[in-house]
């Protein structure tokens, strides 16, 4: 996998000097369709629909500031989106193997 520099995500400062930090999700957009690393952090789930409220609303103002979307308007089709994916209740997870470290395949 390799991105365009101005497209790599790096860890922010704050966070790597959190000893206490913990990484919840990465995603990637392959081969057409979302895949993701996920981890169940909080004992509540309500606590990551809080942190999806929050990527909704920094992913808006970054469309605003890359590619010049109005922001409000950039954050309700990031709702709409949402809304879509949740009334198609067509999402099925589909696990990948786990491969244990040095171990062969």
């Amino acid at each position: 996998m390799s991105e365009k520099p101005e497209f790599q995500l790096t860890t922010p400062d704050s966070v790597a000097a959190d000893a206490e930090a913990v990484e919840i999700l990465r995603m990637w957009w392959s081969k057409n369709e979302p895949v993701m690393s996920v981890k169940p952090a909080f004992n509540d789930p309500v606590q990551f629909g809080h942190m999806l409220a929050y990527a909704a609303k920094h992913m808006a103002h970054g469309y605003a500031v890359r590619h010049g979307h109005d922001e409000r308007q950039a954050y309700n089709r990031i709702l709409q989106g949402l809304s879509d994916v949740i009334k198609a209740d067509n999402v099925q997870t589909v696990a990948e193997p786990v491969v244990q470290s040095g171990s062969v395949q």
